[in-house]
């Protein structure tokens, strides 16, 4: 029949780019959105699970009756579902305990088995998700790792498919590409097409709070992750997927943002999207907020809303998770400001063990940010100099390099002081960092403090 396709997976792809008119309308930018949500498989990894399996195919890895095992946030797994039902493969999709349980059953719903694991263990933990799909493609008879993680068709996709779709939508007239950072498939293969075409064009990642992507790109150090309930954005490890070094910008933005901007999205623009799009629109909307200047900038929605209505758009849920609660007053420019002006102490990478004790005494401190080449690399407690000294064969005179830690998280000046009280979970100070530079230092007593000003003097009854 004339205008139709050969089956779904023709159907992928061509997704429109709409501009948003509410959401964000205070910024000087223009800020458009595309609509990965309405691929046939709900997201824009139809397209990753396509090239994943059109290149196991010809490479002869993946057989006729073969098996498909992959550990999913729940989009690659229900686009390998397609590409596995058209052609007829058998699926396994591992996936962590946070997911929502439409995602576990509309990959039921496709004949899947689907194995939960929990959430908050090591990447390499035996019971993590990552491992037990790869114990599952090893202990299954002709099943195949698809490996998004680590795949280069993941990345691949994105550069024969989503870019060129964008740049031929756009004509170019581009000057911002806004994605979610996971994976890095999608963020990774857009920017390298973007970058080839288009030199001067920003490509600004969009990281979670609990991700270590943020801090990692800040500093150069490996921070601790730690659990935040949006999901498919976000990593607790680098994936071989992700091309950190052609993003230009990474914004950070913590849950609720994410939660509220995604519900905005519904029912102030009429978008059907999910919490990783309300991600990154929040994180645009910051960048736009910073730049403070008349560019165009896409932002992609990786897919939709329906995967979340037990969560995002139930009041109960959001409520019970504290989503639906205002906000503390202020920002971490306002903790500043009231403590007043001091000086930020740190220390060298190469300043001795002695040095640094002789320090922190005189300033009346117990950890210490580092850095090197003027560039925050971590951050050195007392603890750590005191099992460092302990230990034999070592000297006070040692340089403090080899006990610098991951124990911080950072922050800007805007950093709103509910994020800033979340972040402590991350790291045992937070680093406030403008354009690079160190400018302050925030313990988890000045954030105490500073909300403890704001509790209303009890009422005195007479």
């Amino acid at each position: 029949m004339k205008g139709a396709v050969r089956n779904v997976l023709d159907a992928v792809g061509r997704t429109p780019i709409v501009k948003l008119n509410c959401v964000g309308s205070h910024v000087e930018a223009d800020i458009y959105v595309k609509l990965e949500y309405l691929n046939p498989g709900g997201s824009m990894k139809d397209r990753v699970a396509i090239n994943i399996v059109d290149d196991y195919e010809r490479r002869g890895l993946l057989k006729p009756g073969g098996t498909i095992v992959e550990a999913t946030s729940g989009n690659t797994g229900m686009g390998l579902a397609l590409v596995a039902a058209v052609r007829g493969y058998r699926c396994i999709f591992v996936m962590p305990d946070k997911m929502s349980e439409e995602k576990i059953k509309a990959l039921q719903a496709f004949g899947a088995r689907v194995v939960v694991c929990p959430t908050h263990v090591e990447p390499d933990d035996p019971r993590s998700y990552y491992s037990v799909s790869r114990r599952l493609a090893e202990e299954t008879p002709g099943g195949v790792l698809a490996n998004q993680y680590y795949n280069p068709a993941n990345p691949q996709a994105h550069y024969l498919s989503t870019a060129p779709e964008i740049w031929a939508q756009t004509g170019g007239d581009l000057d911002v590409f806004c994605a979610g950072m996971g994976t890095g498939g999608t963020i990774s293969g857009c920017a390298r097409f973007f970058k080839e075409r288009k030199p001067e064009i920003k490509i600004v990642g969009i990281d979670p709070v609990g991700s270590l992507y943020y801090d990692y790109v800040k500093t150069g150090t490996m921070v601790k992750p730690t659990p935040y309930k949006v999901e498919g954005i976000g990593e607790d490890f680098l994936p071989g997927t992700m091309d950190l070094g052609i993003i230009d910008e990474v914004v950070r933005v913590d849950d609720k943002e994410c939660f509220l901007t995604t519900r905005e999205m519904v029912r102030r623009e009429g978008i059907f999207c999910g919490g990783s799009s309300g991600a990154a629109v929040a994180g645009a909307i910051k960048y736009a907020e910073a730049l403070d200047r008349k560019v165009n900038i896409l932002v992609l929605l990786p897919d939709s809303a329906q995967k979340y209505l037990s969560k995002i758009f139930d009041d109960n849920w959001m409520r019970q998770n504290g989503f639906l609660e205002p906000d503390p007053i202020g920002t971490v420019a306002d903790l500043l400001a009231e403590k007043g002006r001091t000086e930020v102490i740190t220390a060298r990478a190469d300043d001795s063990v002695r040095d640094l004790v002789q320090k922190m005494k005189v300033n009346g401190i117990s950890r210490i940010p580092v850095t090197r080449d003027g560039r925050l690399i971590g951050v050195v407690s007392e603890a750590d100099m005191l099992r460092y000294v302990a230990e034999p064969g070592h000297s006070a005179e040692d340089p403090i390099e080899g006990i610098v830690k991951g124990d911080f998280a950072t922050v800007t000046p805007a950093t709103r002081i509910a994020l800033a009280g979340e972040l402590f979970s991350q790291g045992g100070i937070l680093i406030v960092l403008e354009a690079e530079r160190i400018v302050g230092v925030i313990t988890s007593i000045d954030v105490i403090d500073y909300l403890a000003r704001r509790i209303p003097e009890p009422r005195s009854w007479r």
